[in-house]
């Protein structure tokens, strides 16, 4: 069973060009997991590029199973990203489902 986890975050910021700075490392930081934490079998994280009422940045990632899934949330270098993410995000959304 591959557990695939999405999560969707909308940043705090108002300013459009700070907002595209934050999505982009963001995405950036989290696709450089990939290879690193050896639980992600696929990771693709990018900000949105229509705007409007869109959420600002989505990630999608695959893992074997459950366990594999909390490993990687538990990961130190999955924690580092975290904290950045915590400290510009103003909401977050997230499902977690079997493919």
């Amino acid at each position: 069973m591959t557990v695939r986890h999405v999560v969707a975050w909308k940043l705090a910021t108002e300013d459009p060009t700070e907002r595209a700075a934050q999505a982009q490392k963001i995405a950036d930081d989290l696709n450089a997991l990939a290879g690193v934490v050896p639980e992600i079998e696929s990771i693709a994280v990018g900000p949105d590029v229509v705007g409007g009422a869109n959420w600002d940045v989505v990630l999608v990632a695959d893992f074997a199973d459950e366990a594999a899934l909390d490993a990687y949330q538990t990961n130190p270098d999955h924690q580092a990203v975290v904290g950045y993410v915590r400290s510009v995000v103003a909401d977050r959304v997230a499902v977690d489902y079997e493919v």
